[in-house]
């Protein structure tokens, strides 16, 4: 499997470039509209072609580069099911399978962040958590109908029930982090390691964080695959 983390040093985000060395098929997941290009080079430069644009949920601090991806290289967007973006070629919902030549993305519903966000599990490896889990942090609740009680039950329950040596990718980090693992965040993750149920939607509640500073542009583009209003 090539794998390839890729970040965008204005809202930290990372896109994660996946795909089989022998069909030389790729996809992208989390991709961000001014970074296209950088991407289609890196595509072009090893030869891949790009088959899906995926995304782990409806992004509210960054515009997706899906569409554009789209109109570039012909690639299929995929999207968790229950986003309300009509758009979309695919719909991943809780245990589906997305097959590119050996690799295969596994779909893990991790509601709470929004309510439609999903992780995805690459060849029981590595995991793309989105915003669901951070290296040593979690994803807002406070809005896109996010709901703490419900982020806490998917982390609990759905990540750190895989295996310790699971490797953890963020769909961001805002302090130089690259990957962990579901071991290393089990023990050291101070959002929920000793943290009830209802201590944990209490300190997120207290958060009192500003609204990304790309949410009133990025929502109503990423709803249209990232298409922007002119």
């Amino acid at each position: 499997m090539l794998f390839r983390q890729l970040f965008d040093y204005e809202t930290y985000t990372y896109t994660y470039l996946i795909a089989d060395p022998q069909t030389k098929e790729a996809m992208l997941v989390d991709s961000v509209l001014e970074q296209v290009d950088r991407d289609v080079q890196l595509l072009k430069e090893l030869g891949l072609t790009l088959r899906y644009a995926v995304e782990t949920h409806v992004h509210a601090d960054h515009i997706t580069g899906a569409a554009r991806l789209r109109e570039l290289t012909g690639c299929q967007g995929v999207v968790p099911k229950g986003a309300d973006v009509a758009c979309a070629d695919l719909f991943l919902g809780d245990g589906d399978v997305l097959e590119m030549g050996a690799i295969r993305l596994e779909t893990i519903a991790t509601p709470g962040h929004t309510d439609s966000h999903v992780a995805y599990l690459v060849n029981g490896t590595h995991l793309l958590t989105g915003d669901s889990l951070f290296i040593r942090g979690c994803g807002r609740t406070d809005f896109q109908s996010g709901d703490a009680g419900a982020l806490y039950d998917v982390v609990m329950q759905r990540l750190f029930t895989l295996p310790d040596e699971t490797l953890v990718y963020p769909g961001h980090d805002y302090r130089g982090h690259t990957v962990s693992t579901i071991g290393e965040e089990k023990m050291f993750n101070p959002r929920f390691k000793d943290r009830t149920r209802e201590q944990f939607i209490e300190f997120m509640a207290n958060l009192n964080l500003p609204d990304p500073k790309k949410i009133a542009e990025a929502v109503p583009a990423n709803l249209q695959c990232g298409k922007v209003a002119a």
